[in-house]
This record gives C-alpha cells, structure tokens and sequence, in this order.
C-alpha cells in the first residue's frame, strides 16, 4: 500500500514539472522577469582629467551604455537595413571613416569627412563639422534620417525596433518599460558614445614616465609646443598647441585654417550654423589623438597623409577674410620647417596613437 501511494504521489509530480517545462517552452507560463537595471557605469578617463562634458539628466548606466552600443552597431536603424553608425565610424580606424567622403544607403556621398568618434566626454562645444548639434543625442538621430547617410525615417526605426523582444527587453533594463522612443534611442546613443575613451597612446605613458620618447619623436613634441618665431629660425617651432593643446589636443572653437581664399569657399562651415558672416568656412578643431588612424584630413578629407597637412600650415596657407589671424601671421614665411623637422613632427603624432583603444572590446561590435 505505501509503494503504490509512493508510485502514485511520484507520477503526479513528474506529471507537474513536465508541464511546467512544456510552458517554459512556449514561453506561455514564465513571468516577464526584465527590470530596470540603473547600475551605474564605471567610466574610466583613463589618466585625463575629469571629463568636462557627461549630462547630469542622462547619468551613464551600464544598461544604458550597452543599449546605446547595441543601437550604434543596428543595421535596422538604415533603409536598407545594412549600415549602421558603425559602418562609417570604424573602431580600427578611430571611429572614423578612412573614405574620404562615406557612402550611403542608395550610393550617394556624404559632404564632408567623417569625424572620429571618442573622447567625446570632453567636448563642449557641439557636434558635426559645423556643430549644427547641440548635444550628442541630437547628433546620434541626424544621420539616420540623412537622405545622403542612412535615408530612413524614425517611425520606420522605431516600428523595426519596437518589433524586436531583444530591444523591448533591453530598453526595460535601461529606461524601465519597453516603449521605444527616439528619445530614448539619444539617451541610449549619447551614454555608448560618451563612454568611449581614448588615452593609452605611447604619449600619455611618456607623460607618466613608463615609456620614453625617441629622439626624433621628442624633437617633434618640441615643434609642436614651440611658437612660431620668423626673427630667429633656429628657435621656431610648429606652433600647433594654440589649436591642438592640453590633453585632449584640441581647443573646443571654429577655426579657419587657411585652406582656401575667399574665392575658392565650396563649403560655409559654422555660417550655416550661426547665420554669421564672421563665421564662414570656419569648422570644429579636431582632437589630434588617434591622428594617424584617422586619415584622409580636414573637413573635405583633401589631404591624404600626415605629411600634406604638415606641408599645407608650412607653406600652403591661403589668406581670406575669415582665416585666423595666428595662422595667416606665417603665410609670408611659412612655418621655416625643415624636411627633418616635418618628419620629427609627424612621428610625434604617430605617438598619439592608442592601440589598445583601437581594439578595445568594450567598445566592438557587440552582435
């Protein structure tokens, strides 16, 4: 009698687990078990000083970083449902787009060069060539509705997305409910970008004394710190820190660095922006790390290597009404480098190159 109870007792259980698996199976009897998740995310300035640019109403999150890189790396977000943010902003080359100009969706060019991705924590003053941008989240949305870039609408990004039970679970963790907004979708994108952080070049462990400098290359960090001096050639230097110093190697303004006359203007820069006249063909001084994976230079990419853009502030400087007036003050002698001295200055760049940056998996691919 206790055998059969025992035997009977025993098929009923066995009978009860199976159909709770049956129904973990179809997904029909497990509670939805995704929830907020607001841990804040560990952002490593990696040796630079405190960043200068994180939003205090978008606080970075790892939910939230990770929702943003899953976004930037989401072919969905185009037309043809191929290229994603990542598609012109490759890790291996700096965020940036090797290209000259990136193409897009339906084969068309984009206007100007792509600009590197990261250390975007320490800009302040908008975003795009032109800084059109005001904040990164704004940035994020633009080139997907770019008929030159991604060519795709947000209602159509967000019905892909909202179709998607990896992005309503992932939007749940990061936001806490499954509604996905464009809103939202710059939340997400400004924290992923914001996180991506370049500061481990051969340069920045010179400067904490792990490593040191060849000969060459710290003749060239002396051009690059050393003011322009015509009066006295043999102590005249680069003069590259006004616009490219402190330890972001960039100044937060717009500039006209004399690339072309008044004549020559294709593009109106930061004008278009502002409205002022003032402003023509003035555009977003760049950050000078990871120059050297992130060629062809200048807004329009007209100079393919380290080089032309050294030869260009050393004898190629046009006047116009806009030039600054640092860089218009060497045109008549140029910057009295030497062929030495041009080559001492590029490998000084080339030590602003992080490599682990360039590979870092915190910041790959994630699908």
């Amino acid at each position: 009698m206790k055998t059969s109870n025992f035997a009977f007792f025993f098929l009923i259980l066995v009978f009860t687990v199976a159909c709770q698996d049956d129904g973990d199976e179809n997904g029909t009897e497990t509670p939805n078990q995704v929830v907020l998740d607001d841990t804040p995310y560990a952002f490593d300035a990696q040796g630079l000083p405190p960043p200068s640019a994180l939003q205090a109403d978008n606080a970075l999150t790892e939910q939230g970083v990770k929702l943003g890189k899953m976004l930037f790396f989401e072919p969905m977000l185009s037309k043809n449902e191929v290229m994603s943010c990542g598609s012109c902003h490759n890790q291996a080359t700096g965020f940036s787009d090797i290209a000259q100009f990136s193409v897009g969706v339906d084969g068309l060019f984009g206007a100007r060069q792509a600009m590197a991705v990261f250390n975007l924590a320490w800009h302040t003053n908008e975003f795009f060539w032109d800084g059109r941008a005001n904040l990164l989240r704004n940035q994020a949305l633009m080139p997907i509705t770019d008929p030159l870039e991604m060519n795709e609408t947000l209602d159509n990004v967000l019905a892909k997305l909202s179709a998607s039970d990896l992005y309503a679970d992932q939007f749940i963790r990061a936001f806490g409910d499954a509604e996905i907004t464009s809103v939202k979708m710059g939340l997400a994108m400004e924290q992923f970008m914001l996180s991506i952080v370049s500061g481990n070049s051969k340069y920045d462990r010179y400067q904490q004394g792990m490593e040191e400098l060849t000969e060459s290359e710290m003749r060239g960090l002396e051009l690059f710190e050393m003011e322009y001096n015509p009066f006295f050639p043999e102590f005249s230097g680069a003069d590259c820190q006004h616009c490219h110093g402190g330890p972001n190697f960039e100044n937060d303004l717009y500039m006209n660095n004399g690339l072309d006359s008044d004549a020559e203007f294709q593009d109106i820069g930061r004008e278009a922006v502002t409205g002022d006249p003032a402003d023509k063909a003035k555009f977003k001084v760049t950050t000078l790390r990871n120059i050297a994976l992130t060629p062809p230079y200048m807004h329009d990419g007209r100079f393919a290597t380290l080089e032309e853009v050294v030869d260009h502030y050393n004898e190629g400087i046009k006047a116009s009404s806009t030039a600054d007036g640092a860089i218009l003050a060497t045109q008549s002698t140029g910057l009295l480098l030497t062929d030495q001295d041009k080559v001492d200055l590029v490998n000084f760049l080339h030590t602003l190159t992080d490599e682990t940056f360039a590979s870092n998996p915190e910041y790959a691919n994630p699908f």
